[in-house]
């Protein structure tokens, strides 16, 4: 590791390195992406994707999160805007929990989603898009439900975990077994102009006392639907949300749910 650093600070420009630079000492080092970011940031450089994230996010926050791993449940409208981000941040490693294959109805709002993809796997569409933007992340495939017996394995490691779930009772069951992990949980929901995000952090239970006395599987989506700006509105809050919390910054939405109107504009915290 340490010629590979020396490599990396001899070919550096100024306190950067490019991704040619990346790319070269992956192929000279035989290590992966990975490794080479990591040894980067080590370094108290910064890869050179990230410029436009320095006067946000300092050199050492970035090496925070490369080494976190978040998990996305649900590959579809939240949670592909929310893998897009999630990536293109510097996240190190993602989860991406779901059974399910792109369908048609997907494409007005479902990021991953194209006429050429119909049929494909979320979790392996995710992988691929994952690879193509940031090859320094590593992408876990798990295409199958979360459940309760599997829950603990699938997340395990895991620091945040993002709520991109399309029902009630899966969204309650997620919010169970990240309790019982102490994982902190960032919810997020749609429904026509409307959204709806809140953070579980590790001792309580937001989630259950937002949706346990609502009688129905689904909430609003199913009659106002999911365009895709509201979509995108949501899931990207969600990730400014994990974001923050894996960087241990203030203004977290715990026990509060923030209330989205886009018809009108209004954004509204609700204390829970």
């Amino acid at each position: 590791m340490d010629s590979l650093k020396e490599f990396i600070l001899s070919h550096a420009e100024g306190d950067t390195v490019t991704f040619q630079v990346e790319s070269d000492a992956a192929r000279d080092f035989g290590v992966t992406f990975g490794k080479v970011e990591e040894a980067i940031l080590e370094l108290d450089l910064l890869p050179f994707r990230y410029q436009r994230n320095r006067e946000t996010i300092s050199v050492r926050q970035q090496l925070t999160l490369f080494r976190s791993s978040v998990a996305v449940v649900g590959c579809g409208g939240l949670g592909g805007y929310a893998i897009e981000e999630l990536a293109r941040l510097g996240i190190g490693r993602l989860i991406v929990i779901d059974p399910d294959v792109f369908e048609e109805h997907n494409l007005n709002r479902q990021i991953l989603s194209t006429v050429s993809l119909l049929g494909k796997s979320k979790v392996y569409v995710a992988f691929e898009r994952v690879r193509e933007i940031n090859p320094a992340v590593t992408v876990t495939m798990i295409e199958r439900y979360l459940t309760q017996e599997n829950g603990r394995d699938v997340l395990k490691g895991t620091d945040v975990v993002i709520d991109a779930l399309d029902t009630i009772p899966a969204r309650l069951q997620l919010a169970d077994i990240c309790h019982a992990m102490r994982i902190p949980l960032i919810h997020g929901s749609v429904g026509g102009w409307y959204g709806q995000i809140s953070t579980q952090m590790p001792a309580e239970k937001i989630i259950k006392k937002i949706f346990s006395r609502y009688p129905f599987e689904r909430g609003i989506e199913k009659d106002l639907g999911n365009p895709a700006f509201t979509t995108a509105v949501i899931a990207s809050l969600q990730v400014a949300e994990a974001c923050k919390v894996l960087l241990n910054k203030d203004g977290v939405l715990r026990e509060k749910m923030l209330s989205v109107n886009l018809i009108d504009m209004d954004f509204t915290e609700i204390a829970i």
